[in-house]
């Protein structure tokens, strides 16, 4: 009786403890919750405040977008209606600047950032309102002149790129405080489940080893007994794994479907046997299959991951986890071994064979012990290794610095941290090839969840080429850089072998390639035809011979883009000697628009040449079946431009803006043809008239262009002239304006004399300070659509000199022009007296 008192007191003393083991549980997990929701909200307000920051920076972003759109529709349309939004932005700018000091008062580099976006900002109002002024006084012309400078672009790019780097910054601190917040909120949960389901199963284990003890023992040794039955008809039922069992000295005791599926071996073949007999002689004669027994013993399990040989001879890619076994009294009694073939699953082989055979890189998959456990021809060919001697072999082999293995090497990560992280390109390091020769790669690493756990796909560029070139490009960097870099053309340096050896950021966006993607590359990658290497490439020319030789303008073929669309380009060639060798410098202009208007012009201009009763034909047809469509084309591209501003990608608004300033200029272009066309040589009747009053004409005219300018404009008396006074006006308004333009640094002097030359003819001149022409080009100035300078340089249809020749020769006289580069040009025209008989 006393004995049984004894047990019962022994019971009610486990209970008593158990449960109160399971309320100090509840408690401590009650805290722990309690501290984590608190530490939780703080993460989330942390999320929140990193949102309003974002916000505020794309506020302010779409703000400046809203005001220079607005700034654009002003100076386009000239409406004041158009500063409402400009306005508008302008004030919300300030209080949008002063939120995200605030908000970003807790980093120093976003402060930093914040400050120089002021600076900016205070630049760019104080352009804007200059440009205003210059709309409102000067007309259009002038406000477009104002804002069409470098540092205007300048001041877009530093603004927008500092936008982006705070972006950026804010997203990364978005990144990492959601996953802050994430993970408390899943700690709370974790302790809090676990800890109630720990008090709770500490409960009931007592109960129930109190009130069931005996019989759970009972159920206990029936189940194992059928369970030992049906673990029996399970393993048979396996065929994709290899399971099987060892003796203390590895000898097969027994061996399922799925072993003889992998292995190609029989029960009855390998019975006995040592499980050595599946590993290649490398292995066997170093004891790889003794230490892995070994290592599964001292730890009770292992996990091993190498290449096996089947019963054919052939090797593949297995991963073995084997556990010991041991009697009741501590004795090795064998050991359990699951296996897997890795090279015939799913996700490393079939999944994937194809796409990484059709890489043009090198590819290699590694599993999380940093062993190679996929490859593809390209990697073969690269590292001069055949595809069995790198499977299961280290990366290490090839890559010593072992970046390959570190995207889930880091213990402190789990594996879904590990499959979360993606490294992009740039990764520059040195391969080492069978030969153990080094080269230059470049490698993009990339987690891959499968079922053997987390991989890493490695592409692997040989970059030896682009090394070369990037050294050249160190040495040429100082001498060549900056002069590239300001081009407004593609600007690409070519060397003997054709290679590139050196771009500017124009040749990057004109044909949609990266910089390092072209540098080392054949030029004929985007220049078919290879025009480019042509100046170096012919051996019967010396250096000398190659140096002496250069290709002007005029070269006109095919680019070809990184996407295979080809476009008409303009091309320039010049040899370069350099301590490499001869060296070519290649120009190229993109003149698809170029293209496009020449043939449309060319198809007008052969209507104008046929007679003069056709020319009149095509101006009626200029006038309403060119003007109409084209005026509507022009408004909507303009009323595009002032709605969509902003709100489309960047492209979209530079497109948009292309079409604007084609549409102003095939205007212009057909306004000076009409122009152009109603010169009439024959059928008009010339009279007496004031050539004074035609000059002052074409000075009311040019006021916007005199005042914006400061120009200083002179005359001397000018007589009366047998004349049409229309077109007189026109001459001299032509002649004046272009000495206006084509102005150097000064103020342009312009002085307009004339003097009687011959009895009954006045030699009028136009004499001006501006940049002055060669000589070479003095008969070219006065034909159709000539022009001596870019476009970006010097706004113009390149027709106007050829309506002054024309209108002179209506007159009875000729044009001419003296000039010297830098030295200004006197143009002279010679007009009927008013006394004289016509």
């Amino acid at each position: 009786m006393s004995r049984a008192m004894t047990t019962q007191w022994q019971t009610n003393r486990n209970i008593t403890a158990a449960f109160a083991a399971a309320l100090a549980i509840l408690i401590v997990v009650g805290g722990f919750s309690y501290r984590n929701i608190l530490v939780s909200d703080e993460s989330s307000k942390w999320v929140e405040h990193t949102r309003d920051t974002l916000k505020n920076i794309q506020m302010l972003r779409l703000s400046m977008e809203t005001l220079s759109s607005g700034l654009r529709g002003y100076i386009i349309s000239g409406r004041e209606a158009y500063l409402d939004n400009y306005k508008a932005a302008k004030q919300g700018i300030e209080p949008l600047r002063l939120a995200l000091l605030d908000l970003t008062a807790d980093n120093p580099a976003q402060q930093s950032r914040v400050a120089a976006l002021g600076g900016l900002i205070v630049e760019r109002l104080e352009r804007t309102e200059r440009v205003i002024v210059l709309r409102r006084n000067g007309g259009m012309d002038a406000a477009v002149a104002g804002v069409r400078d470098e540092r205007g672009e300048a001041i877009t790019n530093e603004f927008q790129a500092i936008v982006l780097a705070m972006q950026k910054e804010e997203y990364r601190l978005l990144a990492l405080r959601k996953a802050e917040s994430i993970s408390d909120v899943t700690r709370t949960k974790i302790i809090l489940i676990a800890g109630t389901l720990l008090g709770l199963l500490v409960t009931c284990v007592a109960g129930w080893s109190v009130l069931h003890g005996s019989a759970q023992r009972q159920a206990a040794e029936l189940a194992t007994l059928e369970s030992e039955e049906r673990y029996r008809r399970l393993i048979d039922g396996v065929q994709d794994h290899a399971i099987y069992m060892l003796g203390p000295a590895g000898e097969i005791r027994s061996w399922n479907p799925g072993a003889k599926q992998i292995t190609g071996c029989t029960w009855e073949e390998v019975a006995g046997q040592n499980f050595s007999r599946f590993f290649p002689p490398d292995d066997i004669k170093s004891g790889r299959p003794q230490e892995i027994l070994r290592l599964a013993a001292e730890n009770g399990l292992y996990e091993d991951q190498g290449v096996r040989v089947r019963k054919d001879g052939t090797r593949f890619l297995i991963r073995s986890t084997i556990t010991a076994s041991r009697t009741a009294a501590g004795e090795l009694s064998g050991f359990n071994a699951i296996s897997r073939d890795l090279s015939g699953t799913k996700e490393s082989e079939a999944k994937y064979r194809g796409l990484m055979e059709a890489a043009p890189d090198a590819m290699v998959v590694v599993n999380q012990g940093g062993e190679i456990v996929l490859l593809n021809v390209q990697a073969e060919k690269q590292f001069d290794y055949r595809r069995d001697e790198l499977l299961g072999q280290k990366v290490t082999n090839i890559i010593p610095e072992g970046f390959a293995e570190r995207l889930i090497a880091d213990d402190l990560r789990s594996e879904k941290d590990a499959l979360a992280q993606q490294i992009g390109t740039g990764i520059e390091l040195i391969a080492l090839r069978k030969d153990k020769s080094e080269f230059p790669i470049e490698i993009m690493l990339s987690p891959l969840e499968s079922a053997e756990g987390t991989l890493v796909t490695a592409a692997i560029r040989n970059i030896s080429v682009r090394k070369e070139a990037e050294k050249f490009l160190a040495q040429m960097e100082g001498k060549y850089r900056g002069l590239l870099e300001a081009a407004p053309d593609a600007m690409v340096v070519v060397n003997q072998a054709g290679e590139i050896v050196l771009l500017n950021i124009q040749a990057e966006k004109q044909f949609g390639y990266r910089r390092n993607e072209l540098l080392g590359q054949k030029v004929k990658n985007i220049i078919p035809e290879g025009f480019a290497e042509r100046l170096v490439a012919d051996g019967l020319r010396s250096k000398a011979d190659a140096l002496a030789q250069q290709i002007g303008t005029g070269i006109e073929l095919h680019g070809r883009r990184k996407d295979g669309s080809e476009f008409p380009i303009e091309l320039m060639l010049s040899p370069l000697a350099s301590d490499n060798g001869i060296l070519v410098t290649s120009a190229i202009r993109d003149i698809t628009k170029r293209k496009k208007a020449e043939v449309h012009l060319m198809q007008k201009m052969d209507e104008l040449n046929r007679s003069n009763e056709e020319l009149g034909q095509f101006a009626y047809i200029a006038s309403h079946d060119l003007q109409e469509p084209l005026r509507m084309v022009a408004s909507y591209t303009q009323l595009l431009a002032r709605r969509y501003k902003g709100k489309l990608d960047s492209d979209a608004d530079e497109f948009i803006a292309f079409a604007v300033d084609g549409a102003s200029r095939m205007q212009r272009l057909i306004q000076d043809l009409l122009l152009y066309s109603r010169v009439q040589t024959k059928g008009m009747e010339l009279r007496e008239t004031s050539s004074e009053e035609a000059f002052e004409r074409a000075l009311q005219n040019l006021r916007g262009s005199i005042q914006e300018s400061g120009a200083v404009v002179t005359h001397e008396a000018l007589p009366n002239v047998q004349a049409d006074e229309m077109q007189l006006a026109q001459l001299f308004q032509n002649l004046v304006g272009n000495a206006i333009k084509y102005q150097g640094s000064g103020i342009p002097k312009i002085h307009v004399s004339a003097k009687m030359n011959g009895g009954n003819k006045w030699m009028f001149s136009v004499k001006d300070n501006g940049i002055g022409i060669d000589a070479q080009y003095f008969d070219k100035i006065f034909g159709m659509f000539q022009r001596l300078h870019k476009r970006e340089e010097f706004a113009g249809t390149g027709i106007g000199l050829a309506i002054c020749k024309k209108i002179v020769e209506r007159h009875g006289g000729n044009i001419a022009v003296e000039s010297q580069p830098g030295h200004g040009s006197t143009f002279s025209f010679a007009l009927e007296d008013s006394q004289s008989t016509t």
